[in-house]
């Protein structure tokens, strides 16, 4: 029986590459989730280029404590992303939920970010 790390590496191989085959060359949006803390990343696969991060552990969300392991904190991340991304000059993005499950942070991440200005 494969470890669910493992499961979890297949399933995120499987989703990049179907990203990438449809992307249109759209940056995408990538989440990495981890037992502490949330990330995403808008990232320019053609010039391999991160435009804009942002996660749990900034200092803007440390600060304002809206740092941690819960979906407030990763709706925070979400809209924090959005914000850097739109000064940026990236309006849509295709999202990498990097083999985690569409729920839960995953989720909330994705609708902050929809909420901040991203289309996807």
């Amino acid at each position: 029986m494969k470890s669910p790390n493992e499961l979890r590496k297949r399933r995120k191989l499987r989703v990049r590459s179907a990203l990438l085959k449809h992307s249109n060359g759209r940056p995408r949006l990538s989440v990495h989730r981890s037992g502490r803390h949330i990330y995403a990343q808008v990232i320019d696969d053609a010039k391999g280029v991160t435009v804009a991060s942002a996660s749990t552990v900034d200092k803007e969300l440390r600060s304002s404590g809206k740092g941690g392991a819960d979906s407030a904190a990763a709706a925070a991340v979400g809209k924090l992303v959005a914000k850097r991304a739109t000064a940026a000059g990236v309006k849509q993005v295709v999202f990498d939920r990097g083999g985690f499950i569409f729920h839960g942070r995953i989720k909330a991440l994705a609708d902050a970010a929809r909420e901040g200005g991203l289309d996807f």
